[in-house]
């Protein structure tokens, strides 16, 4: 058997993260930090600054930035089990896997939930939402997902903020794959809680989870929490008396997020990131829709993170093949995970650029070769999604 050399670089990730980072990113993390330090716990207040700077909040109007260790998932069930009271209720609204994983966390935490859902290709019905928060005064929470990469929609969190508020509820958001690329006008929206993750749209390494919240919300659910090392009171609490994460933080990966949030003022924050990826975005979809590739979703609802293609209708088609062969060209996408339809997924953020994208689909189209597959081009709507993907980048910047 012919023994294969290492590769010369990384293969290139077309994910919704953990994605491809910049060679100063991963450098960074080439030495060690005391994380009792003082030079450590100096970084770590001013990255929990530089966040609420990325939202458009401080301190002194009543915000917090906290970092939890773990991923996004871990920094979502930290907030749903520190926040909620005993005798409340949570509505979920869910079009996708990320909404019912909420579920599922809500159910181990033994959380009173409930759940509005709609289609995976379909935003929430806003009016279903107000009617469902007049009928049922026990519910105290809400929670959405901003971007669900299950397909790459994009949720109309502002209009759905607005309800919540009309409705006097607490509101929970999920913007793992949208914070620092997609502008959130946070009071707008009227977001109690915000979570998102180091290895997302600010294109740092996994690790560790923040969320921004309301501090007078934080403070009113003081002795929820059902967890110990996931209390986010607590870890807000640890950091006020000592500047220390409570227990032992990813040391590494904050010395990453250190440069990547270096690498995203450089670029010109959520604004100029954004611009990145709606074209990375952009020449996807017009190369995909070439070969002759239908994208999932209907342009007026997809964003720019993550796009979904269907399989196409051809018997010599099976995806674990193509995703060897892009791989061996050194590529990397994802599987689908929509329930109805057979589909891969493609996304356009990290440290990748338009050259990026044209080099992926000229693979795609030598992959197609070489499984004998011929698709008709012109056929996909997707290259109407060009256009219809542009409006994201209109919202008001924060």
């Amino acid at each position: 058997m012919e023994k294969k050399l290492p590769a010369s670089k990384d293969k290139v990730l077309f994910t919704p993260g953990p994605l491809t980072t910049s060679l100063s990113v991963k450098q960074a993390m080439l030495r060690d930090a005391g994380s009792w330090h003082f030079e450590f716990n100096a970084l770590v207040l001013e990255i929990r600054e530089k966040l609420l700077e990325i939202a458009g909040l401080t301190r002194e109007r009543g915000y917090e930035a906290i970092l939890m260790q773990g991923t996004g998932t871990f920094g979502v069930e930290s907030v749903l089990g520190s926040v909620v009271p005993p005798e409340g209720k949570i509505l979920i609204l869910s079009n996708g896997a990320y909404g019912e994983r909420m579920l599922q966390m809500a159910g181990h935490l033994r959380l009173n939930a409930e759940v509005l859902r709609s289609s995976e290709d379909q935003t929430p019905d806003l009016d279903s939402l107000r009617q469902v928060l007049q009928a049922d005064s026990s519910i105290t929470h809400v929670a959405a997902v901003h971007c669900e990469t299950t397909t790459g929609i994009l949720n109309p969190i502002h209009e759905i903020g607005a309800i919540v508020r009309e409705a006097r509820r607490i509101f929970i958001l999920d913007a793992m794959s949208s914070f620092g690329a997609i502008p959130i006008d946070f009071e707008r929206a009227g977001i109690h809680y915000l979570i998102s993750s180091a290895n997302k749209c600010l294109e740092g390494v996994p690790g560790f989870s923040f969320v921004l919240c309301l501090r007078s919300a934080l403070l009113s659910a003081e002795g929820h929490a059902r967890s110990l090392s996931m209390d986010l009171l607590g870890q807000l609490r640890g950091f006020e008396k000592n500047g220390q994460f409570r227990y032992t933080p990813p040391t590494h990966s904050i010395l990453a997020f250190e440069q990547a949030l270096k690498e995203f003022f450089q670029e010109g924050g959520v604004v100029g990131r954004g611009a990145r990826y709606a074209t990375n975005h952009r020449v996807l979809l017009a190369g995909m829709s070439r070969l002759g590739f239908k994208s999932y979703l209907p342009p007026s609802v997809q964003s720019y993170i993550i796009t979904s293609f269907v399989f196409p209708a051809d018997v010599r088609f099976e995806f674990s093949d193509f995703y060897r062969r892009l791989s061996d060209r050194g590529y990397i996408i994802y599987p689908g995970k929509i329930s109805k339809a057979d589909t891969f997924r493609i996304g356009s953020i990290g440290r990748v650029f338009e050259s990026d994208m044209r080099d992926l689909t000229h693979a795609v189209g030598d992959v197609l070769q070489d499984m004998g597959i011929t698709l008709a081009s012109g056929q996909n709507p997707a290259s109407g999604a060009v256009s219809g993907s542009q409006p994201l980048l209109q919202a008001t910047a924060v």
